[in-house]
């Protein structure tokens, strides 16, 4: 399958932002399960019922999303329409579901991915798992590190900044700022000043309410908060791209030339990449859009190709 996008939306600007805007699809028949996590705190999963027996696939979404994101609600509806489980785990604090702890959710949180697939394959014989963007990260991030371990038996990743030094260069700059960071940081920052009254003295309040830029926010609150000494030690060691090489479990690493979230130089080459990963990087798609057909679109070439390359992997059985 080969993603092609409509004459009248050109530009990685366009097709990120106007999936969300305009293409409105129903809310998938969700089952909501509130889970404690190993450190105290509490998440939300949101479940489509299967039939039994069938693959369950699980989605990560991607920095402030939800399972009521454009993304998530496509994948999960062709989910449902071929009879498959389900679920879509929310980090901490989204989805609703407030975050009473010190920490909160980032980048490298590999072990965040680790536990909710453990606990979600204890009851699913076949786990088949996507992660967008901050979400496909930490993903990549639990594939490399656990290699043959690695709990699903299929991946997929998309719109990935698998160089976050990279992507946030990009979004702290023209554009990218005006758009993207100020819109991010309009839930980061409320967020964080929850944190701030449940734990007086986490972070300085006068500095989080100056920040406008990805790394004053990482090197204030992300970064300090999850034992990364500031913002470039975060961005190195959370960054997916070296992990690339270490995976041993059929991956599909998708990522458009145009993304306006990561430049075309850092994308990955088949020379960062294990056999067993495979690269998809059409010319076009923005971040996470991939929207297709006349206005105002269509969001099903997206799920539709991940739900090919998972059939391609179930018939052919697991890695050896």
């Amino acid at each position: 399958m080969h993603y092609q996008a409509p004459l009248w939306l050109k530009g990685g600007h366009a097709q990120t932002v106007w999936p969300a805007l305009f293409i409105h699809l129903p809310r998938p028949p969700y089952r909501r399960e509130v889970w404690s996590t190993p450190d105290g705190g509490e998440i939300a999963v949101d479940c489509i019922d299967g039939d039994g027996g069938a693959p369950l696939v699980v989605l990560f979404h991607g920095l402030e999303g939800d399972s009521d994101s454009h993304y998530a609600k496509a994948l999960m509806l062709e989910v449902q329409a071929r009879g498959w489980h389900g679920a879509v785990p929310h980090f901490r604090g989204c989805g609703g579901i407030s975050n009473t702890l010190r920490r909160a959710y980032h980048a490298g949180d590999s072990a965040e991915i680790g536990w909710i697939l453990q606990r979600l394959a204890e009851s699913h014989a076949v786990v088949l798992t996507a992660g967008v963007s901050i979400g496909g990260n930490m993903l990549l991030k639990y594939l490399g590190e656990h290699g043959r371990r690695a709990l699903p038996l299929a991946a997929a990743a998309i719109s990935v900044p698998v160089d976050l030094a990279a992507a946030s260069a990009q979004l702290d700059h023209g554009l990218g700022k005006v758009i993207y960071t100020r819109m991010f940081m309009a839930t980061l920052k409320p967020k964080a000043r929850e944190q701030l009254a449940l734990h007086p003295g986490l972070f300085d309040a006068y500095k989080l309410d100056r920040a406008k830029t990805f790394r004053e926010f990482d090197n204030l609150v992300t970064a300090p908060i999850h034992g990364y000494r500031d913002a470039f030690d975060y961005w190195d060691r959370a960054s997916s791209k070296p992990f690339l090489s270490r995976i041993e479990t059929p991956t599909l690493v998708l990522n458009a030339k145009n993304d306006p979230f990561l430049p075309p130089s850092a994308l990955p080459l088949p020379q960062d990449t294990s056999r067993w990963v495979t690269l998809e990087q059409p010319e076009e798609g923005g971040h996470v859009g991939f929207p297709t057909g006349r206005f105002p679109g269509q969001l099903d070439w997206l799920p539709k190709r991940l739900l090919a390359y998972f059939d391609q992997q179930l018939a052919a059985g697991p890695t050896p």
